[in-house]
């Protein structure tokens, strides 16, 4: 006997009994069966039919019978088959449903506990082993931020990340609305493949991937982690918008706030005057942050703001008479830009410094 004719065997005493409420709660049953023991659609397809197939020829065909009685037995047969597929289909998907939902619970769970660092060591370890986790290896962390993120994304992505770079090289979880990526700390290509899929699932814009710098250790991962986050953070209040950013080249904001009453008092100081100027100081900030965007390119910057060369010269000769800073001065050019960031990372003019 194999492993599955349990399968036949139960089907065919499905397809001998009559139409009803236990028919179907057995034969979902069946289904969920099946799938705890890692039986494909095709078995369950495989075993009914071979269930109809027996009970079609027992008992066998009699001489007498007519041709309406014929008939009469193969829609009754194709009618429970239908039926008794239809049960054990739903059943085998629900249960494969309810499995990949646990399945996501404990990894979500896991890579909460390995991020945070609140779970039992040895709990840890034995549960980093089963996703093929090194503790003490180095890793990286990336975070992927979107408006749409979903489960079934994650799981695609996941999966065409393992298939890229190994099941145990890559971990892949949807946390707190964000997807969060734990790779290899070897692993070259990552950040652009990940951009890649997300290209694919979400089109060109509304998302963006942060790439942490890889770490040793479990506290490793949060720095990671934290890096990573960081980085989309500084983005979105610097209106940075490549679709992949390296921590590693953004360190300079968290050493930008990390003195906040110098960085509060060098925005004051060097754009300060700006807000007397008619408009506003946003159409002069935005200028700024463009033309360091470019690299002081007046024409790249006039084509971004859907300005012309002259509507750019113009804002920043006005900058110039009321701050005393021009960009086109190389000694200015430093202290402007540090001081558009810092305006960028503590929100000024909005959220007015004290």
């Amino acid at each position: 006997m194999s492993d599955h004719s349990w399968l036949a065997d139960d089907c065919e005493e499905l397809l001998r009994a009559p139409a009803g409420e236990w028919r179907g709660r057995t034969a979902a049953r069946l289904g969920a069966r099946a799938a705890d023991e890692g039986l494909h659609l095709d078995d369950l397809v495989d075993g009914v039919f071979a269930a109809a197939t027996v009970c079609w020829h027992t008992p066998p065909l009699d001489s007498t019978d007519t041709t309406d009685a014929v008939h009469r037995r193969t829609a009754t047969l194709l009618d429970a088959a239908r039926g008794v597929l239809r049960a054990v289909l739903d059943g085998y998907l629900q249960q494969n449903r309810a499995e990949l939902v646990r399945h996501d619970a404990e990894r979500a769970a896991f890579v909460t506990e390995l991020l945070t660092g609140r779970a039992e060591p040895g709990s840890l370890v034995e549960r980093a082993h089963r996703y093929g986790i090194r503790l003490s290896a180095t890793h990286t962390v990336l975070v992927a931020r979107a408006a749409h993120l979903t489960a079934d994304i994650t799981h695609r992505v996941d999966a065409a990340l393992a298939a890229r770079f190994g099941e145990g090289n890559i971990l892949t979880t949807l946390r707190e609305g964000d997807l969060v990526c734990i790779s290899a700390g070897g692993l070259r290509g990552i950040g652009a493949e990940l951009a890649h899929l997300l290209l694919t699932e979400l089109g060109a814009e509304g998302w963006q991937v942060a790439v942490g710098r890889p770490h040793p250790g479990v506290h490793g991962l949060a720095t990671s982690l934290e890096e990573a986050r960081n980085a989309l953070d500084h983005a979105a209040k610097l209106g940075f918008t490549a679709p992949v950013l390296n921590a590693a080249d953004l360190l300079v904001f968290p050493v930008l706030l990390r003195d906040r009453e110098a960085i509060t008092d060098l925005v004051t100081t060097v754009l300060g005057p700006l807000t007397t100027a008619r408009g506003g100081v946003e159409p002069y900030l935005d200028t700024l942050a463009v033309l360091f965007e470019n690299q002081g390119n007046h024409t790249a910057t006039a084509r971004q703001m859907h300005l012309s060369v002259r509507a750019v010269t113009y804002r920043l000769d006005r900058i110039h008479s009321l701050t005393g800073y021009h960009p086109n001065e190389p000694t200015q050019r430093f202290t402007l830009h540090a001081a558009v960031l810092g305006a960028r990372l503590l929100g000024w003019p909005h959220r007015q410094t004290t």
